[in-house]
């Protein structure tokens, strides 16, 4: 983590103080009360200034980088969607792309991915255990920095490389994926859009979603440009 340039100037401040009220001490010819005190108080005030810089790095800590993740931006839709599904995963998937830090959206239900779109990798996407216990339990799983989790092979087939994984269950038979762009990237807002995402699709779509073919066709036409 690096310190921002006022917070290094504070602590630079406060060490140097502090080496300056040693050599004064060590230097005067004589020490009588009034010194000690001064030294004592000029102490203190630049240990202050030491934490004071150390606080200020922890509170306004370094964002995270953005890691430069492979892969070719597209968009991919299940055959023979109806219209109105079809309006309704392009309309979402854009929103996730644009107001979250995704860079890859993947809807997969009852053993079908229905939707995947933005950095697309080359592999198909299968769920394993992560998902499944989302599904299981009906909470999303948020793996912050995917690069600390044994189960972390589970997505490589999402997108190589992907530092940050969301997942939301739809339902108890499908999971909604979200690939971030950096470690510790989804905040509390981003969870609540994922999540209302979800409970939209599971109330208005799922008995279209049982009905769709696996085929994968390219999206076109009147599908909104990929981010």
């Amino acid at each position: 983590m690096s310190m921002p340039p006022a917070a290094r100037t504070v602590l630079v401040a406060g060490v140097a103080g502090l080496a300056l009220v040693v050599i004064n001490q060590a230097t005067a010819p004589r020490l009588d009360p009034a010194l000690e005190r001064a030294a004592v108080l000029g102490g203190i005030l630049a240990v202050l200034l030491m934490l004071v810089g150390a606080l200020w790095t922890r509170v306004q800590p370094e964002a995270p980088q953005r890691v430069a993740l492979q892969g070719q931006e597209g968009v991919e839709l299940a055959g023979d969607l109806p219209d109105g599904l079809r309006r309704e995963l392009g309309w979402g998937s854009t929103m996730l792309l644009t107001a979250t830090p995704a860079a890859v959206v993947l809807l997969h239900w009852r053993n079908t991915t229905v939707l995947r779109r933005g950095l697309l990798g080359p592999e198909p996407f299968l769920p394993g255990p992560i998902c499944r216990r989302a599904m299981e339990r009906g909470t999303a799983i948020s793996l912050v920095d995917l690069k600390l989790y044994p189960g972390r092979s589970e997505f490589e087939p999402l997108l190589s490389g992907v530092p940050a994984v969301l997942v939301q269950p739809v339902g108890s038979e499908g999971v909604l994926l979200l690939g971030g762009w950096s470690p510790r990237c989804f905040g509390r807002s981003d969870l609540l859009w994922v999540e209302g995402w979800a409970r939209r699709l599971t109330a208005e779509w799922a008995q279209a979603l049982d009905g769709v073919d696996p085929a994968v066709a390219n999206g076109s036409g009147a599908e909104p440009e990929t981010r």
